[in-house]
């Protein structure tokens, strides 16, 4: 019923309690999951963990947020993002929340690092999942330059775990991309995502968890897992006016219609 299109299932805080998180998925009605790769290093996991299981689906990238590990070649991405249970290109994006001492100018790795990931997602035809954090002009506009616009050329993909404003949304649905919520629609703090939520059409939307991060009402400050996506998808039906099931059901389909499902 519910599709968890983005979590981290490898990570060692959930891998080791995966029997009994997929006991919940069941009781839960979460059928499907996204496990994403944040690192080359870590990705033969993510994709033998997917492959082992039938209602698990993998990604392929480097998160903009991971320094001193391998950075992801084109050739790379191609070879691993054609593999079994690979089904799109990412977490890739730009972070800037993080600076420090630096300057946007001196986070030029970052940029160039998000734009092999989009070649790579553009060769082979796959979406990316994409990661944006104070930089939202900056993931929008190399979008932009490396023909990202919505057409049939394009890779399109998904704005994850969306905390931006309307008008940012905005922007990337029009150049094609959908948009994922997680528990953070549920936190009283959260009225502007919320805002976004009740603009964005139905057919653009995911529901995810980002788990083990992020735990959604009433579980917040909690360890996440999937089987708690559809606290996401009610606050989703609450503000949308619409039945759970309803979000189930379209998240889902909207889930087999981006990443080919």
């Amino acid at each position: 019923m519910f599709t968890d299109s983005h979590c981290h299932l490898t990570f060692p805080e959930l891998a080791s309690q995966w029997p009994d998180i997929s006991d919940a998925m069941k009781t839960a009605q979460v059928t499907r999951a996204l496990c994403i790769c944040t690192t080359l290093e870590e990705f033969p996991t993510v994709q033998e963990f997917a492959v082992a299981q039938p209602h698990i689906w993998a990604t392929v990238g480097v998160h903009p947020d991971n320094e001193g590990v391998r950075e992801p070649d084109l050739e790379r991405l191609l070879q691993w993002g054609s593999l079994p249970k690979i089904i799109a290109i990412g977490e890739t994006g730009l972070d800037y929340y993080r600076l420090g001492q630096r300057s946007i100018s001196e986070m030029e790795w970052q940029r160039e690092r998000f734009r092999v990931h989009i070649e790579a997602a553009r060769k082979l035809n796959k979406p990316l999942v994409i990661h944006t954090r104070s930089a939202s002009d900056d993931t929008l506009a190399i979008l932009k330059e490396a023909g990202e616009c919505g057409d049939q050329s394009s890779a399109g993909g998904v704005f994850h775990c969306f905390t931006e404003d309307v008008d940012v949304a905005r922007k990337a649905l029009d150049l094609g991309f959908y948009i994922s919520f997680s528990g953070i629609i549920t936190f009283k703090s959260a009225q502007s995502t919320r805002d976004v939520a009740a603009m964005v059409p139905l057919d653009r939307l995911l529901i995810e968890t980002d788990s083990p991060y992020l735990a959604p009402v009433p579980y917040r400050g909690k360890l996440n897992n999937p089987s708690y996506v559809p606290h996401v998808a009610q606050e989703l039906a609450r503000v949308k006016n619409v039945t759970i099931e309803k979000i189930a059901e379209q998240t889902s389909l909207n889930f087999d219609v981006l990443f080919q499902v």
